[in-house]
């Protein structure tokens, strides 16, 4: 109850009624670019300034290991199930949307744990980057191989974009490259960075993030149309896949002994989903996928959902189990 009346949070279910009643608020989409890059830059820097005290540390590069692992395993384990229920090609798209990462659920993890005072690593704004690529690598891969075995003789279809192609876009992805760009300025620049960029890392960071969830909640209202006649086992899915994968990361964040706050972190990160950059990705790799499926899934569900209960819950049970 306490992190659901946070402002934060208030503002993004505050955005889903507006939207829901259909309000004409609205905000732009520049500017909702921007706070996005403002996000992230902060989150960077903040993270460059924890690691330019704690250095590489054995944590660090378990956290980091851990968070790699994840990254493919919740992909493959979704392609098992979801295949039994949807095509192969849309069995990988959902697959590699649940297997990357949300961006702007992490953000509010990290929100949290600072609003509760439980200290982390700024590595694991390192870990979120190193996620996001993987499950877009195998869901690539993974459709070339249905594309030659249902190949049909003489058949002419537009090639879709090469796999070189496609990693080098989800790579240099701009966004990424901010966050890891930003981090390494707060490493190089530690302490009297931190000072001087305070006023804009800091103390703006609570307000932005509120009106940027403002926005995801109208977003989230206008898409969850998208959603009918969903069969009620993709539904399922959405429900269940994030409690799944934060479970196995809570295990994993157990057997490496890593602290409470970046247990949380990396639970957080293993129960989100992807709903701009693997989307975005997946449009043009696997056309064949139905975007409405993935993308309504992940924004319509699973993200209010993660933000609503998941991060407040993944919280409390790492720090009942991690301590």
């Amino acid at each position: 109850m306490h992190t659901l009346l946070d402002p934060a949070i208030l503002f993004f279910v505050f955005g889903l009624l507006a939207g829901l009643v259909r309000s004409n608020l609205e905000i732009p989409p520049a500017i909702a670019r921007f706070l996005s890059l403002y996000l992230l830059m902060a989150l960077g820097l903040k993270g460059g300034f924890a690691l330019a005290h704690s250095g590489m540390t054995w944590e660090v590069g378990t956290s980091l290991a851990a968070a790699f692992a994840l990254a493919i395993l919740v992909p493959l384990l979704g392609f098992l199930i979801l295949r039994r229920y949807v095509s192969g090609f849309d069995a990988l798209a959902v697959a590699a949307t649940y297997g990357s990462v949300s961006a702007v659920t992490f953000v509010t993890a990290v929100q949290t744990l600072e609003h509760q005072g439980i200290p982390y690593g700024g590595h694991m704004a390192a870990a979120m980057a190193l996620m996001e690529s993987p499950a877009i690598l195998i869901a690539v891969l993974g459709a070339n191989a249905l594309r030659r075995r249902r190949r049909l003789p003489g058949a002419h279809t537009p090639p879709p974009p090469s796999l070189r192609q496609t990693l080098h876009e989800s790579l240099t992805d701009g966004a990424q490259l901010l966050l890891l760009g930003a981090m390494a300025v707060g490493m190089l620049t530690g302490d009297t960075g931190k000072a001087a960029m305070q006023p804009f890392s800091g103390d703006l960071f609570k307000g932005m993030l509120a009106f940027f969830l403002l926005d995801m909640g109208l977003l989230t209202a206008r898409n969850l149309p998208s959603l009918r006649g969903t069969s009620r086992w993709l539904v399922g899915y959405a429900i269940g896949a994030p409690i799944v994968h934060a479970t196995l990361a809570l295990g994993v964040a157990r057997l490496l002994h890593l602290s409470p706050g970046n247990g949380a972190l990396l639970m957080v990160l293993a129960a989100s989903a992807s709903y701009i950059a693997v989307p975005a990705v997946l449009r043009e790799a696997i056309p064949e996928a139905r975007p409405p499926l993935y993308f309504g899934l992940s924004l319509g569900i699973t993200f209010p959902l993660n933000l609503l209960l998941g991060i407040p819950s993944y919280v409390w049970l790492a720090e009942q189990i991690l301590s």
